[in-house]
């Protein structure tokens, strides 16, 4: 078992819009592709791992719906996090 962490701070410090910004979708899209990352080089070493696998789709499922919700309110924002982030939509 690994102990490799997300630095959570810096990734929220880097998105937020305003001081103690959290929950704006910029931040949680961030924080979900930090998190992807991180589990799909777990994925590739460990490939018969179901319950991992689970965890992964849904949270790909909860980054596909954030970027759907700014895609419906402002797709500027949507571009320019995707932009930073190296995300194809």
């Amino acid at each position: 078992m690994t102990t490799e962490t997300i630095d959570t701070t810096s990734i929220v410090a880097e998105h937020a819009k305003h001081e103690g910004d959290t929950g704006s979708p910029e931040v949680q899209i961030a924080l979900l592709t930090a998190r992807i990352n991180h589990l799909n080089e777990h994925m590739r070493r460990h490939p018969h791992d179901n319950h991992t696998n689970r965890g992964l789709l849904k949270m790909v499922g909860q980054r596909k719906r954030l970027q759907a919700y700014l895609r419906k309110n402002d797709i500027e924002r949507l571009r320019s996090i995707n932009a930073k982030l190296g995300l194809r939509k």
